[in-house]
């Protein structure tokens, strides 16, 4: 039996199976600068990230070329590419035998807030989270956005959490950040936080291992058995 008591997930690859939309809108933003990518290995690059750090990653883009293609990106994204995208399969039993069981849920992406909460409500996921952290709309177009913000949305859910009355040193010794990619178990490292990878969204386990994740689960149905023996 775990020790877990707080459940941190990310969002996109734990939660949201999201890369059409987000990918649309990737190429949607790069046209407008030029960039024609059509390579979807690449592209996949982008879910999760913030995209400011993963075009100057990828291509060297200027910092006025950069904001012109995050513009562009939220234009499309935010009138279709939002809803473009389904709650991995088992989450709809996951999520409230979890609750049932006594965990506290909360959300911790590094996905800008607003979209978080408007994906997770899409979802009808809203009421399994007592709380749904994200990053600021404007960090991305203001280069505040870096590589490592992970750990700083995750001590931001850690603190909401408690000024919902949990406590402090319970919050620090029993929770678990849940994540598909190397920045997830970073971010959980940083905060001395244990950590789950999942290889059924964008991350490879060669990546989560690398990463130092302290388990891995290919599929939902796995993660169910780790939570909920």
């Amino acid at each position: 039996m775990n020790h877990y008591k707080y459940l941190l997930f990310d969002l996109d690859g734990t939660l949201s199976e999201s890369a059409p939309g987000i990918i649309k809108a990737v190429q949607y933003g790069l046209d407008a600068v030029g960039i024609h990518e059509r390579d979807m290995k690449k592209l996949s690059t982008f879910i999760g990230p913030p995209l400011n750090v993963q075009m100057k990653k990828l291509y060297h883009m200027s910092d006025a070329d950069i904001v012109t293609a995050v513009t562009k990106f939220r234009e499309l994204y935010e009138t279709k590419g939002i809803f473009d995208c389904r709650p991995y399969d088992g989450l709809d039993r996951l999520l409230p035998q979890a609750v049932e069981a006594g965990y506290i849920l909360a959300v911790a992406s590094s996905k800008p807030e607003p979209f978080v909460k408007e994906i997770i409500g899409h979802f009808r996921f809203a009421s399994f989270f007592s709380t749904i952290c994200g990053s600021d709309i404007g960090d991305e177009l203001k280069k505040r956005a870096v590589a490592s913000q992970k750990a700083r949305i995750i001590k931001k859910a850690m603190g909401e959490l408690e000024e919902r009355g949990y406590a402090h040193d319970d919050l620090w010794q029993h929770t678990v950040m849940i994540g598909d990619t190397a920045y997830d178990i970073e971010g959980a490292k940083e905060n001395h936080l244990p950590s789950i990878g999942c290889t059924y969204g964008y991350g490879s386990r060669e990546e989560l291992t690398a990463a130092g994740a302290d388990r891995i689960v290919s599929s939902v149905k796995e993660l169910m058995t780790v939570l909920l023996p």
